[in-house]
């Protein structure tokens, strides 16, 4: 594992976060509070922020491996990227959503919303990991 995949696992990460609090701190916030007998009391879940950090690096790091896994596009980058981002959401988020529905009284309206917003969010991620092409490999110095 070289520094580009350290690069690109750490800024995946971060933008996931960001993404994460985007999607679910203000997009989705109404509709958590309107549950929140089901969640932490706040201060509890301000002390967990440290799984939280876990939780995305752990996302943004997996996701950089798996994707310097993939044979490098030969055509469109772009569409490399969303696809991966598409397979990691159904193989993620999309399932979850729907075991978390099936097991909490969430609605189903706010299931869905949380699939379609995290969907969009791992094919961002997607696109981003195609941009920073963590399987390019850096070029030899220039001799003197």
């Amino acid at each position: 594992m070289d520094k580009r995949f350290w690069i690109c696992g750490f800024t995946i990460s971060a933008t996931a976060l960001a993404l994460g609090f985007f999607v679910h701190g203000l997009l989705l916030r109404d509709d958590y509070l309107a549950l929140a007998h089901l969640f932490r009391p706040q201060s509890d879940a301000n002390a967990q922020v440290g799984w939280i950090l876990l939780a995305y690096l752990s996302l943004g790091l997996s996701m950089t491996w798996l994707y310097r896994w993939l044979p490098p596009p030969h055509r469109s980058k772009r569409w490399h990227g969303a696809r991966f981002g598409l397979a990691i959401a159904l193989v993620s988020f999309v399932p979850w959503h729907l075991l978390a529905h099936a097991g909490q009284p969430f609605p189903l309206a706010l299931s869905l919303k949380q699939i379609v917003f995290d969907v969009i969010a791992m094919l961002l991620l997607g696109l981003l990991l195609a941009w920073l092409q963590p399987h390019r490999r850096p070029l030899a110095p220039a001799p003197d």
